[in-house]
């Protein structure tokens, strides 16, 4: 399709993902379209682990989501609405979205701004939710939208240089609506989050790795590189397992400790009665035996952490 924006390849258990909008790289409706029917077929996929986003341009992840869309979807808006007022319509919305066929012309209506929104919430509650391990190789900008894209993936790895990464709705009179201040502010804590959004503030890669909004800082040749090798490994994972951690920590640690303990019991129960945890367990054991003093090997623990030692995939 020649105006396709989001280009797939399969390489083993790790499926490579390249966004391209040009000339702006900008996200728009069609881009998280084809993210949603990508997410959908990967959710059904048992032969991948994981999954690595990243822009098609050489340097830029997603400059923003286009806003003229924005602009457009609030066209059908005669005056100002209160927050009251909004979280009613939605639930309007929302309601009459379940209806079959009815989204499609929602989508024409002057609800299609609310539609847009629950449809990026969705797309990425799926990956968060989901038995595969989301990786954002982030080679430029990603601003607005592509910041949010990128929290919504379990590891962030950014390119080195010129690039900034960051949500400066503020700035435009918005806030972020795509699931940047619940996630951002889950991340670094309220108070961190809610000055940088005020502030509008892009960060260079170094900042962001400073504050953690970024797990490593990567020279640009390396990019794809660090992320396929990181996608390769954690592809090797247990699925019960990587949807189990994701559900502990995206779920139970966004409530009371009691509550998020519960969630981990839960979590922790149901994957250590799978056969893979048994089997690995067993191996792990039977090796402490055999080897007395030099199962302590740092090669040894390397050997498991990068998969090795055991395939839990199957």
């Amino acid at each position: 399709m020649a105006d396709q924006t989001v280009h797939a390849q399969s390489d083993g258990r790790v499926l490579t993902v390249r966004l391209d909008n040009p000339p702006h790289n900008f996200m728009n409706g069609a881009m998280v379209r084809e993210l949603d029917a990508l997410s959908r077929s990967v959710e059904e996929n048992e032969g991948l682990g994981a999954v690595i986003l990243t822009g098609a341009p050489e340097d830029t992840f997603i400059t923003h989501f286009d806003v003229s869309e924005i602009l457009a979807g609030t066209e059908g808006v005669s005056r100002h609405v209160s927050t009251n007022a909004a979280r009613g319509g939605l639930r309007v919305v929302g309601a009459i979205e379940r209806i079959p066929g009815a989204k499609g012309a929602l989508e024409r209506s002057p609800a299609a701004g609310a539609v847009r929104l629950r449809a990026m919430h969705e797309l990425f509650l799926r990956m968060n939710r989901m038995d595969k391990v989301w990786i954002a190789a982030i080679n430029g900008n990603a601003m607005g939208g592509g910041c949010e894209l990128a929290l919504a993936c379990d590891i962030r790895i950014m390119a080195d240089g010129d690039g900034r990464i960051g949500l400066p709705e503020a700035s435009l009179g918005i806030i972020p609506g795509a699931g940047g201040t619940q996630r951002l502010a889950r991340l670094l804590g309220p108070s961190q989050a809610l000055e940088m959004m005020l502030e509008a503030r892009a960060l260079a890669p170094a900042q962001a790795l400073g504050i953690g909004l970024v797990h490593r800082v990567v020279a640009p040749g390396r990019l794809l590189a660090v992320a396929q090798e990181t996608a390769e490994r954690l592809a090797r994972r247990s699925p019960a397992v990587v949807a189990a951690l994701k559900t502990a920590v995206y779920d139970g640690a966004s409530r009371s400790l009691a509550d998020g303990l519960h969630v981990e019991r839960a979590a922790f129960m149901s994957v250590a009665s799978t056969d893979a945890a048994r089997r690995a367990m067993q191996a792990y054991a039977d090796e402490v035996r055999e080897e007395g003093p030099a199962a302590r090997s740092p090669e040894r623990f390397e050997r498991w952490r990068s998969g090795e030692a055991l395939d839990l995939t199957e």
